[in-house]
């Protein structure tokens, strides 16, 4: 199980961060919802074949951010966020998708304008 994490391991981007960022917005969307349970540091490790450090490292940024929590019985899971700022981000997210869908845009194009406003 990988959490549906996926790691380039060309990418200038760390394994760690990838891992960090990936669940960091997995967890915003609602994919991994408050206590749902992460795969252990090692076994996340062996699904994506790196070293169980790096799973570690990203595991203790979401901590320090608090979006998990390791539990000693339970093992490690994300919670409950304190405040809701991520809500209003989502709201404007899923308009954005649904104008772009009516541009005719796909989803590739969008992120690619996106990015460019970013910048």
């Amino acid at each position: 199980m990988t959490a549906g994490i996926s790691l380039d391991l060309r990418s200038a981007v760390p394994p760690y961060e990838q891992i960090r960022s990936q669940l960091s917005s997995l967890i915003a969307v609602g994919s991994l919802p408050p206590g749902s349970r992460l795969p252990t540091v090692r076994s996340l490790a062996a699904d994506l074949g790196i070293a169980a450090g790096t799973v570690a490292r990203a595991y203790k940024e979401l901590e320090a951010a608090s979006l998990i929590e390791t539990r000693r019985r339970n093992g490690t899971v994300v919670l409950a966020p304190a405040d809701t700022p991520t809500a209003d981000v989502l709201a404007a997210v899923d308009r954005l998708v649904d104008a772009g869908r009516k541009a005719g845009l796909d989803g590739e194009s969008l992120v690619q304008l996106l990015r460019g406003r970013l910048q």
